[in-house]
């Protein structure tokens, strides 16, 4: 970028807070939430919603818990202005939510704004006007004064209308572009606001600072909150709330440190749709509350549900890598990263603790209504774990620890040839076509067994390429006989290094699934595999699969 005049950016100042002290301080409970999906989030779509996305996006809002909803510009356009009316004549609105407007500080705004909050039992008016250095300077071309006249202009409009509203009104008042205005200067108009509302216990005032475009870094943001709480009249009856945008991608960084430095609420949008860059993710600041043993207030157990509905409201896709809620963000591709989540799950399973310890995983799945088939992706990149992961968990097959490998580079092959991530179902698919569906140049026809006194008897029938041969021996247990029978003409030697067994599917249709592990001196070990209603069948099938792998 070497065509950028020199001069052209400039570091934002640093702010004199010397004994800051929200460094040291925690979150520890959870702010008073405000979605603004209807208002600000709206406005940014290419379609903005229609009534019937608004009260299905409302309707959503209300399960979350949210208590405050910023429902729109009623004064600005005609749906907005039904939408409201349509939330007060169906009686929509729960007596325990407040909904909040937005209107600039004009009179018949104003008029307007209070003609559809008619029969409101709860409102928060929200007043802004741009205070910004740039914006004074470029837009407005006006004074501090002149600034300040303005919004206590609106101030006292607010006032007339609210004497006959039959209701309780709030005020909220945003310096707009917060983040670009000198702090005593937004500490006094903030002042002179609350002061001409009549601020006091019963009449306590929310100050949003809003980042309305993210200029610094998240401490920085932490240190103007906290300056300004500490320059703000009544700051015992003043509710600060922020309202931040993305435009650096430190959204819910610079929220989360504002609330560290004093902010009391967050105005926020679900999957941080707004302007440009967007809004905070409440979604992802809630759920980082939750994974610090934080109640965020909001029921995020239907992340699925959350995100059809957002979805089809705002005509937009969610990334697979956002946080918590994306495709792909309880997907592990690393054969690494596999293996622990597969350990830490059977920990998390076996203990009593619930405390989550699962590594890669900060929050259960499941707490947020997902579920763990889709954790292990495979692909090139994943490991042996994974495969047997995938196994285990959607067909019941516990492969030993000792055949993994085996198995895993198989899979690696296909995922290495093909270039792509490989389904359960295909990976199942694979795991039948090696090992029960394997060439045979020996083929079982027949066993049967007696055991007595832990000897076992049997008579084998087989047929070695071609030939049809009938085998007697004993031996110590089903597969050692059978081992001796076959050996009595069966040309190549090999010994059996390990055997598993255990049961697979429902009680009434389960089968016996067993794992023989074979080698020779010019053959390196080679796993079989064997599926029966009996365990020594079973157990027989496994072998002969090893040995038609082994000596194909």
């Amino acid at each position: 970028m070497n065509n950028i005049p020199t001069g052209k950016y400039r570091p934002y100042p640093q702010i004199d807070l010397p004994n800051r002290t929200w460094p040291n301080n925690v979150i520890t409970k959870a702010p008073k939430w405000c979605s603004v999906d209807l208002r600000d989030g709206n406005q940014a779509l290419i379609n903005p919603m229609d009534m019937d996305k608004k009260l299905e996006l409302f309707a959503l809002l209300l399960k979350i818990g949210f208590k405050e909803i910023e429902v729109g510009f009623p004064s600005a356009s005609k749906v907005e202005f039904d939408f409201l009316r349509k939330l007060v004549d169906d009686d929509l609105i729960p007596d325990d939510v407040t909904v909040q407007v937005l209107v600039q500080a004009r009179e018949h705004l104003i008029a307007k704004t209070f003609e559809a909050l008619k029969g409101v039992k709860k409102a928060t008016v929200h007043l802004y006007n741009s205070t910004s250095i740039a914006q004074r300077k470029i837009v407005f071309r006006k004074t501090k004064d002149e600034i300040i006249e303005l919004a206590l202009n609106g101030v006292d409009l607010v006032k007339k209308y609210e004497a006959s509203h039959d209701g309780k009104i709030f005020l909220e008042y945003s310096p707009e572009s917060f983040t670009g205005t000198e702090l005593d200067f937004a500490a006094e108009i903030s002042n002179a606001v609350t002061k001409r509302w009549g601020i006091s216990d019963n009449r306590k005032v929310i100050i949003n600072l809003p980042a309305t475009v993210e200029m610094a870094t998240p401490n920085v943001y932490a240190d103007q909150i906290e300056w300004m709480s500490n320059h703000l009249d009544n700051r015992e009856n003043v509710i600060i709330s922020t309202h931040t945008h993305n435009d650096r991608g430190t959204s819910v960084a610079a929220t989360e440190l504002a609330l560290l430095a004093g902010a009391d609420r967050v105005e926020g949008t679900l999957l941080s749709n707004g302007e440009r860059t967007g809004n905070v993710d409440i979604i992802t600041l809630a759920l980082n509350m939750t994974t610090q043993g934080i109640d965020s207030k909001l029921d995020f157990s239907d992340i699925n549900e959350v995100l059809d509905v957002v979805e089809r409201c705002t005509e937009i896709e969610t990334h697979c890598r956002h946080p918590y809620v994306g495709e792909l963000v309880y997907t592990a591709f690393s054969g690494s990263h596999q293996d622990a989540i597969n350990k830490g799950l059977a920990y998390q399973k076996a203990k009593e603790d619930p405390f989550w310890e699962v590594p890669y995983l900060p929050i259960d799945p499941s707490d947020v209504g997902r579920s763990y088939e889709s954790i292990i992706r495979i692909n090139s990149q994943s490991g042996k774990g994974g495969v047997a992961y995938i196994l285990e968990k959607n067909y019941g097959y516990h492969l030993p620890k000792k055949m993994h490998p085996e198995f895993g580079k198989i899979v690696q092959a296909v995922t290495d040839a093909e270039g792509r991530v490989l389904e359960a179902d295909e990976i199942e698919k694979l795991f039948k076509e090696t090992y029960f569906n394997v060439k045979e140049h020996i083929s079982l026809v027949d066993f049967t067994v007696t055991s007595v006194s832990g000897i076992s008897k049997c008579t084998l029938t087989y047929k070695n390429r071609g030939k049809e041969i009938v085998a007697k021996a004993e031996g110590n247990g089903p597969v050692d006989a059978c081992k001796k029978a076959l050996m009595q003409d069966y040309e190549n030697e090999f010994v059996i290094n390990s055997y598993a067994e255990h049961s697979c599917g429902d009680k009434s249709s389960a089968k016996a699934i067993a794992y023989i592990e074979i080698a020779s001196k010019d053959t390196l070990s080679c796993f079989g595999v064997g599926a029966d209603n009996d365990i020594s069948m079973a157990s027989i099938k496994a072998l002969f699969c090893a040995l038609n792998r082994a000596f194909s």
